[in-house]
């Protein structure tokens, strides 16, 4: 039997459906499973009007066993749905995310990092008996120890201001127009907001990858999936939910695919000698290279090395030493012209992974 599992919403129970699923399916899964908050008693405010907290069925569990025993089984699922250089991102709170990273070092996947989600709008805690829950963690891990998993480095240092992103994020929780209503009261009493699927799925998968959530929710994975150019697949067993997130993904409009592209690693870059593309005719020697303004110019030579003025040496020995620097990559510095366009010499390093086909 052939399943096409892209962009669909599944309204049923997430181990139910998750068993339907063939094996190495996925990318990437990002789960948002009961807390299991052990609520015994609505809260209140001081002035004793109630708060919107999450004390539904879906939420409660018999005991700790049983808890542990669900978690062992949608996350055993995930596992086998995932792809063999597949990742997993689970959120939790301090109910629950120790009994859940437990369950995910023993059922054989590789913890890559724990992430805080600091909130900036936090609740506060009513009765001024413990801190307020400022923050919820999430566990990244790659299906073993072996996976090959996305990292997308450059695009999150890209979007961290040329920064190393770190392990702490401060985002807001979900409020304002992004938070679904009807008649006025929240859907959802957890959803998670945009911004935060939108930097785990820009860091941890590609465009035209395939998501899973096995929590759907109000749909916030499938919609920023929607958005990313990515595939979702989504299993939310409560009907409220599943009718919220159906509409809200109808609403959601992709990105425009030629604004998808994002940064590329630079290990992803096979180390070239600039030399090798002269010894296969893809540049000649003799030919003028240049920088992107035109008013700098160099010579080709047949060893691979390039004069300008008195100085020689290579394609980014020489672009330092104009530029008065330590060190330049010339392969983004020179450009040279292909029929009438002008494009850095960056670009012939294709061409010559397509001779030796690499």
């Amino acid at each position: 039997m052939t399943f096409n599992l892209k962009n669909k919403l599944i309204n049923g129970d997430s181990l139910e459906e998750l068993r339907k699923i063939p094996d190495a399916s996925f990318d990437l899964v990002f789960a948002d499973p009961p807390y299991n908050l052990q609520l015994k008693n609505p809260l209140t405010r001081p002035d004793r009007s109630k708060v919107s907290a999450v004390n539904e069925k879906w939420d409660q569990f018999e005991s700790f066993k049983k808890y542990d025993d669900f978690t062992y089984s949608w996350l055993s699922e995930c596992k086998r749905v995932l792809k063999k250089d597949g990742a997993i991102w689970v959120i939790g709170s301090y109910h629950n995310i120790f009994r859940v990273g437990t369950a995910i070092q023993n059922l054989g996947f590789w913890i890559l990092n724990d992430v805080i989600w600091n909130k900036k709008n936090p609740m506060p805690n009513f009765r001024g008996t413990r801190f307020t829950n400022a923050h919820e963690t999430l566990i990244w891990a790659s299906k073993s120890e072996k996976s090959k998993y996305t990292f997308n480095y450059q695009s999150l240092k890209c979007l961290n201001d040329d920064l190393q992103m770190r392990s702490n994020w401060d985002l807001p929780i979900c409020n304002g127009a992004e938070r679904l209503k009807k008649n006025g009261k929240k859907i959802h009493s957890t959803q998670k907001p945009e911004p935060l699927l939108h930097r785990i799925l820009l860091a941890t998968s590609n465009k035209n990858d395939l998501v899973l959530d096995p929590f759907l929710g109000s749909g916030t994975t499938a919609a920023v999936a929607k958005k990313l150019g990515r595939n979702y697949y989504g299993i939310e067993k409560e009907k409220r939910y599943f009718k919220a997130a159906e509409q809200r993904l109808k609403n959601t409009q992709p990105f425009e695919d030629d604004h998808l592209d994002t940064l590329k690693n630079n290990k992803s870059k096979p180390r070239i000698p600039f030399g090798s593309l002269v010894e296969l005719g893809i540049i000649k020697p003799g030919t003028t290279i240049f920088d992107n303004k035109r008013t700098i110019n160099a010579k080709i030579m047949a060893d691979g090395s390039i004069k300008y003025a008195q100085t020689e040496g290579s394609i980014h020995k020489v672009a330092a030493s104009i530029l008065g620097a330590e060190s330049c990559n010339g392969w983004t510095y020179w450009h040279c012209k292909i029929g009438s366009s002008i494009v850095p010499i960056d670009s012939l390093r294709q061409k010559f992974l397509n001779k030796i086909h690499l």
